[in-house]
Formats: structure tokens, C-alpha cells, sequence
């Protein structure tokens, strides 16, 4: 039992990475058995008098989107986000995305257990800035993010090694905690080996469906408005994104010199931001929530964007094809999931 075990916590090296040295394997397996380590049943952080208010509110509201997640979404009913962590940092693991100067094509790293990803986590942000400086030499263009929480997939046994409830994203707003623990969940429901955007857009849906029966049986008005107005600013972003993404596309399919698509580059972005300025002193009143993505955007944030949202059409059609019921949506999305891609996209761009 104790060498299965070993052997499934590598495979948490292949939700962070791929093809790599031992070093790094070992920095996956050690940084998840650290997160575990920390965590603690909820029950235990609910029935400790040195809990924070705060956070036993929180935790008792993650612990009702858990049950919503099982009783109304056909989620996974395990030990995930039963457990919490404070890591004492502000992110769970800090990816790293790549693409090259003149693509919107993600570079992968490959695994033999969970094939190949469009990213590569670490544990440690510095060692994060490392391999984004080290792919920079290399002629790439690189992208390093923080992220609240990955998922082993339901993968590893036992109730101990399950996806435990971080700090680092627990005390978000409402609407965004139950995106993410309805985002994380989907996940262990399919998974398509080397298909980061069939993956991400299937967990992407859920969460959108999921939130908004979430919010629809939540009783406070204002907070119904408030995720109304996140909803249409978010998707008022991806909108200005993708469509800057599309430009790009042109750009760089175009028979044009090298610098003939690389000014093209630059006269799309510009423009992108000038759009977002203008939304921003418009509808947006000032809002500043996507200051900083739009300050440094390129292609691998505009990649790295469409892997998680350019198919969520797609499964919110299947959604409704499967007559709104979560078992035989999950049901189809495995199947799907098992195909080719080229099988599987077929059938998820029918009307």
C-alpha cells in the first residue's frame, strides 16, 4: 500500500509539469505532501475558539457549496475541500506559460501518466521566475501567475491526500469561491490527455452553470446584483480579449515579413488596451479589477485565456443537449473525452 501510494503522489507531478529532472518531480510530491500536512478537518478549525471569525464563516460556507456541489451539480462526493491550510503565502503554486514571439500556440511539457499540459507549476515562486527567465534566453515569451488551487484529479487515495480549502482562496468573494471549488471538482469528473482546452472549457462551464443555480437559490438581492455585475464585466473582458486574440491570429498567418507582423503585434495590443481604457472610463466606472492582466498582456496571457474559455460555448450547448442534467452531461463528456480530439471537437462544435 505504501509503494501505491508513492506512486500515485508522483502523478501530482504531472498536474504541475512534464518531461523533467528528478529535481522537479521532487518538488511536486514534497510541495503537495506539505499543503496536506498543514490541512485540518473544517470541523476542527469550526469547534476551535481561535478560529477567526471570518474564516469559520468562510469555512462554514465553503462546507454548504460542498453539499450544493454533490446534491444539486452531481459532483464528486469525496474528502476534497473537507480539509483546510493556511500555506502562509498567496498562492497555492505559480504556473508558467510560454509561447513564441510570433504564436498563440502554447508550449507544452508532456507526462507519462496525465500527458502533456500548456503550463509547468512550482511550489516556489522563485523557482517559477527561474524557468521563465530561462525559456526568455531561449526566445520565448513567458508568463508567470499565481493560482489558489490545482487539482490532483480525485487521483490519490485515501482522505488525507484529497484537495484540501487554502487560504489562498477561501476568503475570496462569494461568487468566486464557488466557481473555483466547482471549477476544481469538475475536473476529477474528465480529464482528455493532452487537451488543456478541452479540460479547462469543460471545468469553465460547470462553474458558470454551477454559480449561477448557486446564486439563484441565494436570498440576498445585493449580492445577486453584485454577481451580475462581475458576470457582465468579465464577460465584457474576455469579449475585448478574444477578440484582440483574433487580430493576433491574422497577424501571424499572414504572409508578411517577420517585422511587417511584429509592428502588427504591437498596433493589435495597443489597441486592446485603448479599448479597455475606454470601457473602464465608460460602463466600467472606473474599475480597476483587470488593470494589471492588461498592463503586461501578450501571447501567453491571450493563449493561456483561450485554453479556458474558447470551448465553454461548446459544453454549454452539450449542457442543453443532454437536457440539462448534470449525470448525462458528465456521462457524454467522458465518452467525448476518451475519442481523438479531432473526434471529440467534431462533435462538440454541433449547434
Amino acid at each position: 500500500m505504501r509503494a501505491l501510494r508513492w506512486a500515485m503522489l508522483v502523478s501530482v507531478a504531472g498536474l504541475l509539469a512534464g518531461c523533467a529532472p528528478l529535481g522537479y518531480y521532487w518538488q511536486s510530491v514534497s510541495g503537495h505532501l506539505n499543503m496536506v500536512r498543514a490541512a485540518r478537518p473544517v470541523q476542527d478549525w469550526l469547534d476551535d475558539p481561535a478560529t477567526p471569525a471570518d474564516l469559520r464563516e468562510r469555512l462554514q460556507l465553503a462546507q454548504q457549496m460542498r453539499v450544493f456541489a454533490v446534491t444539486e451539480l452531481a459532483l464528486p462526493d469525496n474528502a476534497s475541500y473537507r480539509r483546510y491550510a493556511d500555506l502562509k503565502r498567496p498562492a497555492a503554486v505559480w504556473n508558467v506559460v510560454a509561447t513564441t514571439e510570433l504564436s498563440l500556440e502554447l508550449k507544452t511539457w508532456c507526462f507519462p501518466v496525465l500527458g502533456c499540459v500548456g503550463y509547468r507549476g512550482y511550489f516556489d515562486r522563485a523557482q517559477a521566475d527561474a524557468l521563465a527567465a530561462e525559456l526568455k534566453a531561449q526566445g520565448w515569451e513567458t508568463y508567470v501567475y499565481g493560482v489558489p488551487a490545482y487539482s490532483t484529479l480525485g487521483k490519490l487515495p485515501g482522505d488525507w491526500l484529497a484537495d484540501p480549502l487554502l487560504n489562498t482562496f477561501v476568503k475570496g468573494g462569494e461568487v468566486e469561491l464557488a466557481r473555483l471549488i466547482f471549477h476544481e471538482l469538475a475536473h476529477q469528473v474528465a480529464y482528455a490527455q493532452d487537451d488543456t482546452r478541452f479540460n479547462e472549457s469543460f471545468a469553465t462551464a460547470v462553474e458558470r452553470i454551477g454559480s449561477d443555480r448557486w446564486m439563484r437559490q441565494r436570498a440576498d438581492p445585493a449580492l445577486r446584483q453584485g454577481a451580475e455585475l462581475d458576470d457582465r464585466r468579465r464577460a465584457q473582458f474576455r469579449e475585448l480579449a478574444m477578440s484582440a486574440r483574433e487580430e493576433l491570429l491574422q497577424v501571424y498567418r499572414s504572409s508578411a515579413t517577420d517585422e511587417a507582423r511584429r509592428q502588427g503585434r504591437r498596433e493589435v495590443l495597443e489597441r486592446l488596451r485603448q479599448r479597455h481604457q475606454a470601457l473602464k472610463a465608460g460602463e466600467w466606472q472606473g474599475y480597476t479589477g483587470y488593470d494589471r492582466w492588461f498592463a503586461t498582456v501578450g501571447n501567453p496571457q491571450l493563449a493561456l485565456l483561450s485554453a479556458y474559455h474558447s470551448g465553454v460555448a461548446d459544453f454549454e450547448r452539450l449542457f442543453e443537449r443532454q437536457g440539462r442534467e448534470f449525470p448525462r452531461f458528465y456521462a457524454e463528456v467522458r465518452r467525448l473525452a476518451a475519442l481523438p480530439k479531432a473526434a471529440r471537437e467534431a462533435v462538440l462544435r454541433q449547434p
